[in-house]
């Protein structure tokens, strides 16, 4: 039985064994020891009382260990170089989040850089806008003042118009009252009549 196990392990340990993987390094193989045997799980064997008659079957099984050896080796091989690529891997994915984020970070600080000068643009714009405001609403309410001052004049000039043309009209009633009292004083006609007769 042992002998079969021992044939299967031969057979087997060729076809498994990949043409692309490297040789193992000699100087890694004391320190991964320790992990080789947590990652290899013994084999399964039938305990079998021990002839000492058969010396050939402890020459295969000293062979088949041999082989488990060389099948560990190539076994932690694969291992480290998973490893490895485990490792590249992630060194690279950290690699790609901090180039990330310092680019987000760029882009909020130069985000925030033109938000800050698109906010005192506006507030420049807004205080002259302001100032202009003022200026204007200055200028009106001299205008307004002016305009008011000139109604102010003109209605004082109409109202010395005015005054000129009452006390005419007043002088002139005094006087056709005299010319009419003088004429009926002395009994003559005037020598206007009005054209309505």
């Amino acid at each position: 039985m042992a002998e079969e196990e021992s044939k299967k392990v031969k057979t087997e340990t060729p076809s498994e064994l990949p043409a692309s993987l490297p040789a193992p390094e000699p100087a890694a193989a004391p320190q991964d020891v320790a992990e080789e045997k947590s990652i290899i799980p013994p084999l399964a064997t039938e305990e079998k009382p021990a002839e000492p008659t058969e010396l050939p079957a402890v020459e295969k099984t000293v062979e088949s260990t041999e082989e488990k050896s060389k099948e560990g080796s190539v076994h932690r091989d694969v291992v480290l170089a998973r490893v490895a690529t485990e490792k590249r891997n992630s060194l690279i994915k950290a690699w790609e989040e901090s180039e990330k984020s310092k680019a987000e970070n760029k882009a909020q600080k130069k985000l925030s850089s033109i938000e800050a000068w698109e906010n005192s643009k506006k507030a420049a714009m807004e205080a002259e806008l302001k100032k202009i405001e003022q200026k204007l609403e200055k200028q009106k309410a001299e205008y307004v003042e002016k305009m008011k001052n000139k109604v102010a004049l003109i209605h004082k000039e109409a109202e010395e118009k005015k005054a000129i043309v009452e006390a005419k009209r007043g002088e002139d009633l005094l006087k056709a009252e005299e010319m009419a009292a003088k004429y009926r004083a002395t009994g003559t006609t005037p020598k206007k009549i009005l054209g309505c007769f």
